[in-house]
């Protein structure tokens, strides 16, 4: 895996991470394979029935704008 595209992430991530601790969760990355990210989603986040949104229509949306070669986030 490429350090500039996982610092990249990492960066999306702790951009859009005061929005998710505002809320009482928090979102974790776990891996990188390929153009996929594996993120774990903690807190309040575990199991809330808006969970699936705020990864695709949040975290993914986010990642994807600052990290073109992402093509999709996956909770694990």
């Amino acid at each position: 895996m490429d350090d500039s595209i996982k610092k990249r992430v990492q960066t999306a991530l702790d951009d859009i991470r005061p929005q998710i601790q505002g809320d009482g969760g928090d979102v974790e990355l776990v891996a990188i394979e390929g153009d996929v990210v594996k993120v774990r989603l903690v807190g309040h986040c575990a199991g809330c029935p808006m969970a699936q949104m705020t990864l695709k229509n949040g975290i993914e949306a986010h990642v994807k704008a600052c990290v073109p070669e992402i093509q999709r986030v996956d909770s694990v």
